[in-house]
């Protein structure tokens, strides 16, 4: 019933738990999920949680808060990981201001090798974007290549439109809740149902009514419910759509 196309039940916070959780989310009724892979140890075991799982597929990637020690071996390795079958995409990838951690220059490097990566083995990617809005369009118009998803979008609406209309999905996350959500939900509102994916990004941004709490992916309902509610259709309308979105654009 529910598509959770970005989760990462491999974290940590999982470690003591995480056959009871999965559970949890197979009741809740979530029929597929995508494991993203954040560095080159999550890469493999979203792989391997994908392996076990049969609704649970994987992406291969390496987020920009890590691209430090990245080399063109790691990419080989990304590429053979990307081979296995139930890899459905690159990512989660792009640039992250926030912090001053990793020289920005760096992040632009990696950002586009693993576009580029995405395009040779014909994946779709996953862009993680904060306070890089700029430069992570800048980016993605370089590399000519446009299957990609903006994973818990916080752009603005026009940066939305710009994505769209190169291919883009734009997909929600916990925030698009929140009381103080008014930007992702005003976005929302304008994206077509047909382009929009939800997703938890659990265990992080849990949305209300359980925020403060760990996030799983038996929570992505609740991003379905607010997205019917801005769209005005029926909460199963809104999770039979993304549901199909999902599968489109991970080729499922």
């Amino acid at each position: 019933m529910y598509f959770d196309t970005h989760t990462h039940l491999d974290d940590a916070r999982f470690a003591d738990d995480r056959a009871e959780v999965i559970q949890k989310v197979r009741d809740a009724g979530v029929t597929l999920a995508v494991n993203i892979g954040a560095d080159m140890k999550s890469s493999e075991t979203s792989v391997a949680l994908a392996e076990q799982y049969d609704f649970i597929y994987a992406s291969v990637g390496v987020h920009p808060e890590d691209v430090t020690h990245l080399t063109e071996a790691d990419m080989d390795r990304l590429a053979e990981l990307a081979q296995h079958k139930k890899v459905v995409a690159i990512g989660e990838i792009g640039l992250d201001y926030h912090y001053d951690d990793v020289p920005k220059e760096l992040q632009k490097k990696w950002f586009l090798r693993q576009i580029q990566l995405a395009q040779k083995l014909e994946l779709p990617y996953i862009v993680h974007d904060r306070e890089a809005h700029g430069d992570v369009l800048e980016i993605i118009r370089e590399s000519g290549y446009f299957r990609g998803v903006m994973h818990c979008y916080s752009g603005s609406a026009e940066m939305a439109q710009e994505l769209l209309k190169l291919g883009f999905y734009i997909s929600f996350a916990g925030p698009v809740t929140f009381k103080n959500g008014k930007k992702a939900q005003e976005v929302a509102k304008q994206i077509p149902i047909e382009r929009i994916l939800i997703e938890t990004d659990s265990p992080y941004l849990t949305p209300e009514p359980y925020r403060g709490q760990r996030n799983d992916s038996s929570m992505v309902q609740f991003v379905a419910r607010k997205i019917a509610e801005l769209k005005g259709i029926t909460a199963a309308e809104a999770a039979w759509i993304t549901m199909e979105n999902g599968k489109r654009f991970f080729n499922i």
